[in-house]
């Protein structure tokens, strides 16, 4: 009887190890979050050459996005536990700066910014 208490236990002991090691897997190959969008004027037509800047509000490092024809920018892999702030510049003008927080837990967040360009 103690001989098959002691299979089953290893046998347990062996599944709850594989489990622990799928779960930690899981979390690794969590990419975060993506933040997307476009850059666009005030008649919703695209602004090409348009730089997007993201801060991170923690450490304060800024990456930036220089957008292509169609207005588009795109920032994947971002921590989901630190607030983002974004803005956009194009010939001198600057967009409103708008703020990713922490606490939005939707994993793919779309914002579209807006310059008054002429």
């Amino acid at each position: 009887m103690r001989k098959y208490q002691a299979v089953a236990l290893v046998v347990l002991l062996g599944f709850a190890a594989v489990a622990i090691a799928y779960a930690k897997d899981k979390e690794k190959a969590s990419p975060g979050r993506m933040l997307t969008g476009k850059v666009l004027d005030r008649h919703d037509n695209p602004l090409p050459d348009a730089v997007v800047y993201l801060s991170n509000t923690r450490t304060r490092a800024v990456k930036s996005y220089i957008i292509g024809a169609d207005g588009a920018y795109h920032f994947p892999e971002l921590s989901p536990n630190i607030d983002y702030e974004v803005y956009a510049q194009y010939k001198g003008q600057k967009s409103d700066t708008k703020t990713i927080s922490q606490f939005d837990d939707r994993k793919q967040v779309n914002i579209i910014l807006r310059i008054d360009a002429k």
